[in-house]
């Protein structure tokens, strides 16, 4: 405002603005006088004089603005304010002021006002007379979000995989350019889908050419629309055109990496002369799926190397490409003419897919109908006839005549005395451990024998868990063929970890689907965690065991929602399974980052390892319920325990990953190195750990004290070692483990992962991905206090060790480990809340994945009372 001589000049439009913001910042504001008006029954005069204004005074209102209603309170006020821009007297200036004031006064609650106060979005302005005055308001020099412009630095359609930058410059109410600081309580929030994506953000600083300007910068990984909203203020409001909700971004160029066939299997079944298609979608390398046009020429990215096995010559014109623009997807179609074994690779601008290479077996049509009509029964087939090449490593003299019987659950072979009398020679298990190679003959073979012919009918078969063989059989294909059918109806036919995983979870549900999932009250005693856990659960069936356990800590207020129950088999697991607090399992190194086997010299009794596995199988069964039940075990099982719960044997190569001090210094030792010197027999010597006094020697073959380790066997020896150390030591808590996890999971279903898959099933994943954590959680209440405290807890997070990123999902969610699909699964999200405290330390609520984070005054306060919570507060409730 302006002053010459005695006159006094408003700014226009400022100055109405201004006053009619003052009335509504009165209305609002003022506690002291609450009037209850009818507007039906007063006028506008009588009221006023009601209020305390002079006649004189409200006369003038009511000629200035021509309102005698209620009812028209806005009008009066605006029209005043119109009038008032004119006006050059200060005494005429102060005599409106006190009117407007009076109005504000007496019409503080008018929902006519409140709604003005909405349209008008000046909740801000409030707060703004409060903080800078009211002189500074009715001049404009404050920050108007409505006022702010932003302008997004790349071009229409923008695809993933770049750093995109957007500017928001914020500007007064008067126009001004308005310099922002990290005081303004500025806010950004990239929303896509369900993802919040993280984003940084560098304010202006002291250039008065860019103070009013804020960079945000962010990474577009996920290909789809994108919510972008910015809020200002310390009440926050939206700024202009906030949310911006019309930003897409497109994959990427595919990626071969990524890009795949859908339902993918090893071996593909083909009838000759016929098509067979199956199906790829494109997908960039963050996995995101490319459309395809009508228009997409697959032959000019794709290519195919199909190969004949028997005479390895290359084949072309075996297939061709169909595009499903509409399914997102193009289908390589095979047509091959002639019966056999081919091997395929798929490659995408010379790269092979991620599961581009598999084989194909080509059955004529009478084959292709007898393999759907084995496939379609539940029993054993008829026996293909064969010839056995090999027996226990040793191969034969002469062929041995066999038959092939192949089950939904396993094939068997049998040869038959005198030709009547049947005998069983070796069983493999139906499942995907079970591997056929079809590979030509060695040299061993008589040179009178037609090898190339003989070559094409060769199979050799290998479970991983008993010696190989080798058989030639007319009906290798028909065999393989069937086998194969078999084990993807077993698997759900395809496979791969994810559609096994979902159909393990549907067939566990079918196999208890009479069981049901009520709840039942579990009481136990914290201190005495194991023993009371086996009493309370002792005697009950399987139908029990499926009842969705409500735990109650004797002596504790916690109330189980969900929380207790996932409480009480983290604490559990790491009872039964952490050698530092029972001796039923050992490490084979001796730190916390040590793989854990059972313990051949447990002390505790086998009915122990029985509920262990009991355990396993509840958290499974439990899994496959659905998210909101998902229970996962803490531990970290060594490589050989989890292949033998598949029924796999084990061998040296285990050591590497379950004991690698033991395979440094003594198995790569003997690979790498002559032992024809070193005076080595197939024994092993045990000695007393604590003394170091030599206990026994353990022949680990028949006679094995006799027989010398040379440079020709010291593999089957070192096998031999494995089989001991890790096999035969443990069988009898290994089977009553067994013997428990089967009672609730069958074992055909646990046969169809490999032990790293089985790992990641029950455990989940034990690596935590900061920038994945951020990408997948939620956060409640948007200060800017509450700012500070999350950006410092984000600081301290990325400064967390495993094992206090372990604690830290302990502390909020019960659970120390995450879901197969990471912090993405975790369900509910992984909340981050505010509490209305001070200085205390951090609480949680493990039912709802929630943490809840005071205020503090510094950072140390905040990193030291989060630590102490998570480190001494993540077990336990309310002890009575």
């Amino acid at each position: 405002m302006a002053i010459y001589g005695n006159k006094m000049v408003s700014y226009v439009p400022h100055m109405t603005y201004g006053l009619i913001t003052f009335i509504i910042v009165m209305i609002c504001l003022n506690q002291q006088r609450i009037h209850s008006i009818d507007s039906n029954r007063h006028d506008i005069k009588t009221w006023l004089q009601d209020s305390g204004l002079n006649g004189k005074t409200t006369n003038k209102l009511i000629a200035r603005t021509g309102c005698n209603t209620l009812i028209n309170c806005v009008d009066v006020i605006t029209t005043l304010g119109q009038q008032l821009d004119g006006q050059t007297s200060s005494g005429s200036h102060s005599e409106a002021l006190k009117i407007l004031v009076e109005l504000a006064v007496a019409f503080k609650n008018h929902t006519i006002l409140q709604k003005w106060l909405t349209n008008n979005n000046i909740a801000n302005d409030f707060i703004h007379i409060q903080k800078s005055g009211f002189l500074s308001f009715v001049t404009g020099n404050y920050l108007a979000p409505q006022n702010s412009r932003v302008k997004f630095e790349w071009t229409d359609p923008a695809v993933v995989g770049n750093t995109m930058t957007f500017v928001v410059k914020f500007f007064q109410r008067n126009g001004r350019p308005f310099p922002i600081s990290s005081e303004d309580n500025l806010k950004v929030e990239i929303i896509q889908g369900s993802h919040v994506i993280p984003s940084s953000t560098e304010l202006g600083g002291c250039d008065p050419r860019t103070a009013n300007t804020a960079r945000v910068q962010f990474t577009a990984k996920r290909s789809g629309s994108y919510s972008i909203s910015i809020l200002i203020g310390p009440n926050p409001a939206h700024i202009r055109g906030s949310p911006f909700t019309d930003i897409y971004f497109l994959p990427t160029n595919p990626s071969p990496q990524e890009t795949g066939f859908i339902n993918y299997c090893s071996t593909v079944i083909c009838t000759e002369k016929t098509p067979h298609a199956l199906f790829i979608k494109l997908r960039d390398k963050y996995g995101n799926l490319c459309p395809i046009s009508q228009n997409f020429d697959a032959s000019d990215d794709f290519s195919v190397d199909l190969v004949e096995m028997s005479s390895g010559k290359p084949i072309h014109s075996a297939f061709y490409w169909d595009i499903q623009p509409n399914l997102s997807r193009i289908a390589l179609v095979l047509k091959l003419d002639k019966e056999g074994l081919y091997s395929a690779v798929v490659s995408y601008r010379g790269s092979s897919l991620k599961n581009g290479e598999f084989s194909i077996i080509v059955l004529n049509s009478t084959e292709s109908a007898l393999v759907q009509k084995h496939s379609s029964k539940k029993s054993q087939t008829s026996g293909f006839s064969a010839k056995l090449l090999t027996q226990n490593n040793d191969r034969l003299n002469k062929p041995k005549k066999v038959f092939c019987y192949i089950s939904p659950k396993q094939l068997t072979i049998k040869e038959y005395i005198l030709k009547i009398i049947p005998k069983r020679i070796v069983t493999f298990r139906l499942c995907p451990s079970t591997k056929f190679q079809f590979s030509k003959l060695d040299s061993n073979l008589s040179p009178t024998e037609d090898n190339s012919d003989i070559a094409n009918q060769l199979l050799v078969i290998d479970d991983g868990c008993q010696p190989p063989i080798e058989l030639i059989s007319e009906e290798r294909n028909v065999i393989a063929a069937t086998f194969t059918q078999f084990l993807l109806n077993n698997i759900g036919g395809s496979e791969t970890f994810k559609d096994k995983q979902d159909f393990f979870y549907s067939e566990v549900r079918k196999y208890h689907q009479k069981n049901f999932h009520e709840k039942t009250q579990i009481r136990i005693d914290r201190q005495k965690l194991l023993e009371s856990s086996m009493r309370a659960t002792k005697g009950l069936t399987i139908n029990e065991w499926c009842k969705n356990f409500e735990i109650q800590f004797v002596g504790e207020l916690g109330v189980d929602w969900g929380g207790l129950r996932r409480e009480w088999f983290e604490v559990l697991s790491g009872v039964l399974f952490d050698a530092n607090q029972t001796d039923l399992f050992q490490r084979f190194k001796n730190d916390r980052q040590g793989l854990v086997q059972p313990n051949p010299k447990s002390e505790l009794k086998l009915k122990y390892y029985e509920f262990a596995g009991k355990i396993v199988g509840k958290c499974l069964y439990e899994s496959a319920l659905g998210s909101s039940y998902r229970q996962l075990v803490k531990a970290r099982f060594s490589r050989s325990f989890l292949a033998q719960l598949i029924g796999l044997r084990v061998h040296y190569k285990y050591f590497e990953r379950d004991d690698p001090d033991l395979y440094v210094s003594k198995i790569r030792f003997i690979i790498d190195n002559d032992v024809e010197d070193m005076d080595m027999y197939f024994t092993e010597d045990e000695y007393d750990m604590s003394s170091g006094k030599l206990l026994r020697t353990v022949d680990l073959i028949q006679n094995g004290s006799k027989v010398k380790v040379t440079n020709a066997n010291k593999l089957q020896y070192l096998d031999a070692l494995a089989l001991y150390k890790l096999s035969t030591s443990v069988r009898e808590p290994i089977e009553y483990f067994l013997k428990g996890l089967n009672d609730l999971i069958p074992d055909n279903l646990l046969c169809i992962f490999d032990e790293n898959e089985l790992e990641l099933l029950m455990c989940g994943s034990g690596n935590y991905s900061i920038s994945e954590f951020k990408a997948n959680h939620a956060v409640s209440c948007g200060n800017y206090e509450f700012r500070k405290i999350l950006d410092w807890f984000w600081t301290a997070v990325s400064n967390f060790t495993d094992e206090e990123m372990a604690r830290l999902l302990q502390f909020t969610t019960g659970c120390s480990q995450l879901p197969p699909g990471g912090f993405a699964e975790l369900n509910p999200k992984f909340h981050i809340t505010s509490a209305p405290t001070f200085g205390v330390l951090p609480t949680a609520h493990t039912c709802f994945n929630q943490i809840c984070l005071p205020e503090y005054d510094s950072y140390e306060q905040f990193e030291r009372a989060l630590r102490l919570a998570i480190n001494e507060g993540s077990e336990g409730f309310g002890m009575i």
